[in-house]
């Protein structure tokens, strides 16, 4: 027992959601008879979800922030449908129309944050408007039909890393990704032990960190492997590279950046931090705008995969969001949420809903499932911090990545003092 205590100990945050997750994989290759651990199927399973997990990198800022954004799914689909329209009757390139697509969530984004950060109409009711509005801006535009894409545009949806190299039996370039994600995952808990002690902490034991990385690296060449034995013509989608520039990259904005901080203290406490300079309207801008464009990126990669935009594109697309958003780990009242434990999320969401399909469950069953899985998730959580206890999430994920969650404490003074490690970074203007 001193043994698991210890292995669990620690980086909690991490392993946890990865262990939730692992065992629902497990759960689900048993009962589907072997079924879900294939390359096919994991192949399918990731790119089908891609855009969900692009939509809760952005929502789960939005959620820090203490806001919801309804809006994600119609967003989507009127910057698919507009951009679709665009490479059809105006003849511009592919490149050009991802432009035109980005740019458009830019400006759907601004319009919505203007709404909310400085006229100060609630984000909820904000958003709610821009689905209906954007919802029929999609059929308006469109005029309810389905129009195509060219193939240089599907690439990014429905494209895989090319063959490249001598003839291995495997994806060379899949290969190549998976031992160089492995080398990061070895090289980062080994500077991160340096650094422990550089500052005169301590270590857990080294047989608990060869222990979780190998667990971890162990997991990453598994699907390495699986991604790169697929049927010909198939390998890591590119779309998965999309989605992990945009996690790398937020990341780091969220643990590393002034204006990832203050998103942190605006959800935390928005009293305390106006009061220490963080300028609340421009971050709850920012945090919308940023959904958009997320949201416009989304729609794009759905309508490559597809081949074409439709009408009903997007629909329910917000729900999924926020799903995997809480159920890794986020807060309802804002001020707390990962990155990477929405994207956990939203991998438990998509490997549940895969299971169930795999089963044979139909939609309005895998439906209610999947309404129960948040709800008892959120509520055992709310429940046991009502309880004085710590909550399963926070258990699962306890003292790791201390960056990714900043407590603002209620003004005492004009100019109270901010937790250690954060004073400088909270008064200071994005």
């Amino acid at each position: 027992m001193k043994a698991i205590k210890q292995l669990l100990s620690g980086n909690g945050r991490q392993f946890g959601m990865i262990f939730a997750l692992v065992v629902l994989i497990g759960l689900f290759q048993w009962l589907t008879g072997g079924k879900t651990l294939t390359p096919t199927n994991m192949i399918n399973l990731f790119n089908g979800n891609s855009y969900i997990l692009i939509l809760a990198v952005g929502m789960v800022f939005v959620i820090i922030a203490g806001h919801i954004d309804l809006s994600v799914g119609s967003v989507a689909a009127v910057t698919g449908i507009i951009v679709a329209m665009a490479m059809r009757d105006w003849g511009i390139p592919w490149w050009a129309g991802i432009l035109l697509g980005l740019l458009i969530g830019a400006a759907i984004g601004a319009w919505q944050g203007l709404w909310v950060a400085y006229v100060g109409i609630p984000a909820f009711i904000v958003t709610l408007a821009g689905m209906l509005i954007f919802r029929g801006a999609n059929q308006y535009i469109g005029k309810s039909n389905t129009v195509p894409v060219p193939q240089e545009f599907q690439f990014i949806g429905a494209g895989y890393l090319p063959e490249i190299g001598p003839d291995t039996g495997y994806n060379n370039l899949t290969l190549l990704l998976g031992l160089v994600l492995a080398a990061v995952v070895i090289i980062g808990e080994m500077r991160r032990r340096a650094k422990t002690v550089k500052i005169g902490s301590v270590n857990p034991p080294a047989w608990v960190s060869a222990t979780k990385t190998g667990l971890l690296v162990a997991a990453i060449l598994y699907a390495t492997y699986l991604f790169s034995t697929g049927r010909p013509g198939t390998s890591f989608p590119v779309s998965g590279i999309i989605l992990a520039v945009l996690v790398v990259l937020y990341v780091f904005i969220s643990t590393k950046t002034v204006v990832g901080r203050h998103v942190y203290a605006v959800g935390g406490n928005l009293h305390a931090a106006e009061l220490s300079g963080v300028r609340s309207k421009k971050v709850n801008f920012l945090v919308m705008m940023n959904m958009s464009i997320l949201a416009s990126l989304a729609g794009m990669i759905f309508v490559a995969r597809s081949t074409a935009s439709g009408p009903f594109d997007g629909t329910g697309w917000e729900l999924d969001a926020i799903a995997a958003v809480f159920i890794g780990g986020a807060a309802v009242s804002g001020g707390v949420g990962t990155v990477v434990g929405s994207i956990v999320g939203g991998l438990v969401m998509a490997v549940l809903n895969n299971g169930l399909q795999l089963l044979g469950i139909g939609a309005d069953l895998t439906s209610i499932i999947k309404g129960l899985v948040l709800l008892i998730a959120v509520a055992l959580d709310v429940y046991n911090k009502t309880q004085g206890r710590p909550s399963i999430i926070g258990l699962m994920m306890k003292n790791f990545g201390s960056k990714d969650k900043l407590t603002v404490p209620a003004p005492v003074n004009p100019k109270p003092e901010m937790p250690t490690g954060t004073k400088s970074t909270i008064g200071t203007d994005a």
